[in-house]
């Protein structure tokens, strides 16, 4: 893409704003964005993930074991010092190999390694009916496999009623 300027050179700087409520693009060059005063703040500022993740990960490299140094992927060899260093991983069989400072990591950095994942509000409410299915179906083959069949019976009824409820209050 060309400068939208001198049509000459090369865009290499990309600006998007919002203004007025309308988006304005503008695709310039080195020298024209210069001549137009815009500046990256994080020019000289290096930022790869590789090093953020690398900084993360040196504290706990500290009380790291000897067996971690030297830990390695069996499928694509990657080492975990090399991780350490370039904060990628070599292949999906990585997030076993080195499970647990993996864990330890994203505890670090999101503050938790376990992912709930986010639901629209109005999703409980369809949720609920669906939860309490599927613990009577559970609760209903326990009892099965106890013989319990008078328990059963009412377990099986509960669901009857459940998914009635749950069909007549989405219509």
């Amino acid at each position: 893409m060309l400068c939208q300027d001198c049509n000459k050179n090369e865009a290499t700087i990309h600006l998007s704003q919002i203004v007025n409520k309308q988006q304005v693009v503008l695709n310039l060059c080195q020298t024209c964005a210069d001549r137009r005063g815009f500046e990256n703040p994080l020019k000289n500022v290096p930022f790869p993930l590789g090093e953020f993740l690398s900084s993360m990960v040196s504290e706990s490299l500290t009380n790291v074991s000897k067996e971690l140094e030297e830990a390695f992927c069996p499928e694509c060899k990657l080492s975990y010092e090399t991780f350490t260093k370039t904060g990628k991983l070599g292949c999906g069989y990585c997030y076993q190999a080195f499970r647990q400072p993996l864990a330890d990591l994203l505890r670090k950095i999101h503050g938790s390694n376990l992912h709930r994942g986010k639901r629209h509000n109005s999703a409980g409410e369809v949720m609920e009916p669906l939860k309490e299915e599927a613990r009577l179906r559970d609760e209903l083959k326990r009892a099965i496999a106890n013989e319990e069949y008078e328990r059963a019976a009412q377990i099986r009824d509960m669901i009857k009623e459940v998914k009635e409820n749950a069909e007549s209050s989405h219509v």
